[in-house]
């Protein structure tokens, strides 16, 4: 898998939700907030696990967040999406932490996903 692949595959996954999914930061002030949708950042890529000084791994670090009007499914829909997640190799941390909305009609919910590429 190369490095587009595995965002790829982050997307792909999520898309079972059918919501719309967002590079954090991309909506522009004038976007209307849909009820219910993804962020997503990659913070970092870390190679890792050397063998004759080359990288043998790329440690990939996500950010995932869902907004929603609806207070109940911010968690249980991060939750739902961890599973998927998980399910398709990724490895989430922990069962989520607040994010801060801009918009006082959404709240949100945020966790860090690893992803270990084995090349």
């Amino acid at each position: 898998m190369n490095s587009v692949d595995v965002k790829q595959l982050f997307i792909e996954t999520l898309e079972a939700f059918d919501l719309p999914i967002y590079l954090q930061g991309s909506m522009s002030d004038d976007d209307k907030y849909p009820d219910s949708f993804f962020t997503y950042w990659n913070n970092s890529t870390a190679d890792d696990a050397f063998y004759d000084d080359t990288e043998t791994e790329t440690i990939w670090d996500f950010d995932l967040n869902f907004y929603s009007n609806d207070p109940a499914s911010v968690n249980s829909v991060l939750l739902e999406a961890k599973q998927l997640l998980k399910a398709a190799g990724f490895i989430p941390d922990g069962s989520g932490y607040d994010v801060v909305s801009d918009e006082p009609t959404h709240t949100g919910r945020g966790m860090n996903i690893l992803y270990i590429e084995r090349k």
